[in-house]
């Protein structure tokens, strides 16, 4: 059976991806996880500089879900070059760097950088996280700005270039068709939904930064909705999430029409997931005879709701 999924000149085994922001920059988990077992690793998001993020609670668990404002913490790209990616080189993972901006320059710069360094596979543009008030999510709820970012970045880098998309516009798709006019390779989605939760008590919000993202299987069905939507509009790969937990999960989104998968949220409740879900895709495979996992994507029967299933 053949799993595997092409994004550029990127070659991944199989479509489970670490998700940026919840698998730390793999080393993390290398005592747990084979990371050359996965079919990527996205690093949590670079700046040019480190940056500490917001002050604490900085996470809280919601019903299906949890919200966080961590504020793109990070160690900053020279760090991350000098301390991390030897390493991960080392471990045999197919390393796609999360970057992230206040500018378009910043961005440009960061291209530049990560592209002169060995065993950087690809770059996944941060243009969609709600927690930080500067860039960011300025140009990923803007069509003009996103084209404006991917376009910059595919001018400064043979990378794949994987512009990530906020699920906090109206129309998602037109922001899909967007990044593919501008020479994205692919794209991801959904990043988190801005959402709130109140201490009813103190009347205090429960996040330092008053807002947070919301994630895990709360947001599940719209994540596949939005996939659903990209799918019709473009024709590069999609990288979908959002609330994945298990191999049902994680089908759902390729029938929608994702080429390839990132778990997030899950990987806090089980880090062992990752055996568990490609098992359950080849179990899956085998009992509907499909001998190339690629040939699923995009093949959801619209003619009539499908009878229930245990």
């Amino acid at each position: 059976m053949d799993l595997s999924v092409r994004i550029g000149s990127l070659e991944m085994p199989n479509p489970l991806i670490a998700a940026s922001g919840c698998f730390g920059y793999g080393l993390e988990y290398e005592e747990v996880v084979n990371l050359a077992s996965l079919g990527g690793v996205a690093v949590k998001g670079l700046f040019l500089n480190a940056r500490e993020g917001h002050p604490p609670p900085r996470i809280v668990e919601t019903p299906s879900g949890m919200l966080n404002a961590i504020g793109l913490q990070g160690i900053g790209v020279h760090r991350f070059i000098d301390e991390r990616l030897p390493r991960l080189r080392e471990a045999g993972a197919r390393v796609i760097v999360n970057i992230c901006g206040t500018t378009i320059d910043e961005y440009v710069e960061l291209a530049k950088i990560l592209s002169q360094e060995e065993g950087v596979g690809a770059l996944e543009l941060n243009i969609s996280c709600p927690n930080i008030k500067e860039g960011g999510i300025q140009f990923g709820c803007s069509l003009t700005g996103t084209h404006a970012v991917v376009s910059a970045v595919r001018k400064a880098t043979t990378l794949p270039v994987i512009p990530k998309l906020t699920p906090n516009v109206t129309a998602p798709a037109t922001f899909a068709r967007a990044a593919e006019d501008a020479g994205a390779d692919a794209i991801s989605l959904v990043n988190t939904f801005l959402a709130l939760a109140i201490d009813v008590e103190s009347r205090r919000p429960r996040l330092s930064n008053v807002l947070g993202g919301l994630s895990g299987p709360a947001i599940r069905p719209i994540a596949v909705r939005m996939v659903w939507e990209c799918r019709q509009e473009v024709k590069i790969p999609i990288i979908g999430m959002g609330g994945i937990m298990d191999a049902r999960d994680a089908l759902e989104f390729m029938i929608a029409g994702a080429n390839a998968v990132q778990i997030g949220t899950a990987n806090f409740v089980d880090p062992f997931v990752w055996g568990k879900i490609l098992d359950g895709l080849t179990s899956y495979m085998q009992r509907h005879s499909i001998a190339r996992l690629q040939d699923l994507v995009g093949t959801m029967d619209t003619s009539a709701p499908a009878a229930a299933h245990a």
